[in-house]
């Protein structure tokens, strides 16, 4: 429950797109979280579908537990099993509330809570700006964790010990300090691992050192649950001392593999977005822009690439008749007019019209430009002067090539 992925973690900035890229011009869906549970602090909090198979699993598990503890209550303990699953989900968005707290205080956007299979995600939008805030949002989820399973505790003592109570209140305690020993290891996607970053980042006052070192240590975590979860059961080590049967080896194996799967490819994600962090600055609005020609609304489209022809241009300009830019004609409304109907066709019926949003200052290059491009999706901006002056016209189709372009390089940097 960081700041990444599923066991229990936060999410990263979302400077990307991550995995495969759906264009920096495009929203990322207003949903698509789940089932809207409701807004805290203003931050909508989503439970994926996935939360209600877990839940169920819970609750049956919980459930066996309980009629060995209390076998009179008969079926009735599986309504009780279902209420310690919603009271440890409930724990575990405190966990994430803790994150989007302390985002919150450090000025930094939060997306979204989403509280998933295997835990809760923060999606916290933008990097820390410095070590010691990446280490606080960090520890902030393990430590709320430890207070949750004091709490828990403490209430023990104010209930009769063989009561429903008093077993729901056991449960909570263990399940809060598996939580936040769990998100505690050092290593990426988990709390630890980001407090390791931050460790490792503040030494060598290099952020993707950290990175690089978090995330190699998540693999490594990974490698490890999945080895030693199984061999720690078979020694009974973590058990009560009963004989394993073949379905609880089994078992034992899924759940170490699952547990092992989440954390290698949130360490792998979280190595390819501060990748992905540093090349950004590549991406330049300057450089990536096309050169322009401005022409009146009622040029022909044939005269108006003409023009363009001449000029070395790749872009039109629609103008007023004071040369002001009102309108950019779109490529992809170009390709779609036949060549004979050219010389019939003016740009003005091809064109955008422009917004505020779509004039890009030429200056703007890395997250900054890709922000700028999110907040107004279009297919083509008018990049300008601080004067005011026009520069050129900015493509999404360019701004997504280049940004494949970059994260198709290898890497050159090292810890």
């Amino acid at each position: 429950m960081n700041q990444d992925d599923e066991s229990g973690e936060s999410t990263r900035p979302r400077s990307e797109p991550a995995g495969k890229s759906p264009g920096p011009a495009k929203r990322r869906p207003a949903d698509g979280g789940g089932l809207l549970m409701g807004r805290i602090f203003g931050v909508p909090v989503y439970v994926a579908p996935s939360w209600f198979l877990v839940a169920a699993l819970i609750t049956w598990v919980f459930g066996g537990q309980l009629d060995r503890v209390l076998p009179e209550l008969g079926n009735l303990r599986y309504l009780v099993s279902l209420f310690f699953a919603v009271a440890f989900y409930a724990s575990v968005l405190v966990h994430e509330l803790a994150h989007t707290v302390a985002a919150l205080r450090f000025k930094l956007p939060v997306r979204r809570i989403q509280l998933q299979f295997f835990g809760g995600v923060s999606e916290i939008e933008k990097e820390s700006e410095t070590p010691g805030r990446e280490f606080v949002l960090a520890f902030v989820g393990p430590l709320l964790s430890l207070v949750l399973a004091g709490a828990f505790y403490a209430g023990l003592h104010a209930v009769e010990p063989g009561t429903v109570p008093f077993v729901l209140l056991a449960g909570l305690t263990i399940s809060n300090l598996i939580v936040a020993a769990f998100n505690a290891l050092p290593g990426l996607p988990l709390d630890g691992g980001r407090m390791l970053r931050a460790v490792v980042w503040k030494i060598t006052g290099k952020p993707m050192s950290g990175t690089i070192a978090a995330a190699w240590a998540g693999r490594a975590l990974a490698v490890t649950v999945l080895i030693g979860l199984p061999l720690l059961t078979q020694t009974g080590a973590l058990g009560d001392g009963r004989d394993l049967s073949g379905m609880d080896t089994v078992m034992d194996a899924l759940l170490a593999a699952i547990l092992a799967a989440i954390i290698w490819t949130g360490a792998g994600n979280s190595l390819r977005m501060a990748r992905l962090r540093e090349r950004l600055p590549d991406l330049r609005a300057r450089t990536l822009t096309r050169r322009a020609v401005p022409v009146p609304p009622d040029t022909p489209l044939s005269e108006a690439l003409r023009r363009a022809n001449e000029a070395g241009a790749r872009a039109i300009v629609v103008v007023d008749g004071q040369g002001e830019p009102t309108a950019l004609v779109r490529e992809t409304a170009i390709v779609g007019v036949p060549q004979h109907r050219r010389p019939w066709v003016a740009v003005s019926g091809l064109a955008q019209d422009l917004t505020d949003g779509m004039r890009v200052p030429a200056d703007l290059a890395g997250e900054p430009l890709l922000d700028k491009l999110r907040e107004t999706p279009a297919t083509e901006y008018l990049v300008v002067e601080d004067t005011g002056e026009v520069y050129g016209v900015l493509s999404t189709a360019d701004v997504e090539r280049a940004f494949v372009q970059a994260m198709a390089r290898p890497g050159t940097t090292r810890p």
